[in-house]
């Protein structure tokens, strides 16, 4: 799973490191309810944390949102090595 840590890039954002770990789970394709049960949190709570994650960004989509993270959270080369992770056994 993806680190919940903020990368220092988001600091001036105030992104918190629940609306992290929903912004990591929202990046791989998850539903508000998969992240939800992944998170062990109600469904509720994480429309709370994309709400506001949408707030402070500035984006107007959970799309939009999605594509500023993935923007934001990895560097070019780690997304675009062309190597895919192992699966779980």
């Amino acid at each position: 799973m993806l680190s919940t840590l903020i990368p220092p890039s988001m600091a001036n954002f105030n992104i918190t490191p629940a609306e992290v770990a929903v912004l990591n789970l929202l990046l791989q394709g998850m539903s508000n309810r998969s992240i939800a049960n992944a998170r062990l949190i109600s469904v509720r709570t994480v429309e709370s944390h994309i709400s506001s994650a949408l707030n402070k960004t500035g984006c107007r989509s959970r799309l939009q949102l999605t594509l500023w993270w993935m923007q934001r959270s990895k560097p070019l080369e780690e997304m675009c090595t062309g190597t895919v992770p192992p699966l779980p056994a």
